[in-house]
């Protein structure tokens, strides 16, 4: 089962993702950030500190929001634990085994991906 909970942090909207991100449940992903996109908001955090599982649909989503988003010069930030891929978010680690990390601008929280003045966690 996955939720997405939808708020505004300044400029940007924030999607928080929870459960599980996979074939059944990423078309609501791809839904949310469409439905930002066509009412004029361009950047947008997905929180993804909730997610417990993601398979490659669920990466496809991120992949493509990120197109989407970069095609409307608007800009997508991820949300994983700092804890990182040792330990933590399973998004992480599937992001890294693919070699998809990078494409990302990852932060540790939501209101760090929301404040323009701070740094992406490294890859």
């Amino acid at each position: 089962m996955l939720t997405v909970d939808e708020a505004r942090q300044g400029g940007w909207t924030v999607l928080h993702v929870r459960g599980e991100l996979d074939i059944a449940s990423s078309p609501a992903v791809r839904q949310h950030v469409h439905d930002a996109v066509a009412s004029g908001r361009r950047d947008v955090v997905l929180d993804l500190s909730e997610v417990f599982f993601c398979d490659s649909s669920g990466v496809g989503v991120l992949i493509a929001s990120r197109r989407l988003l970069r095609s409307c010069r608007g800009r997508l930030r991820l949300v994983l634990p700092a804890r990182g891929a040792e330990e933590g978010s399973h998004v992480n680690r599937v992001l890294a085994a693919l070699g998809v990390r990078r494409l990302f601008a990852v932060y540790a929280d939501a209101d760090a991906a929301a404040d323009e003045e701070a740094q992406p966690l490294s890859a």
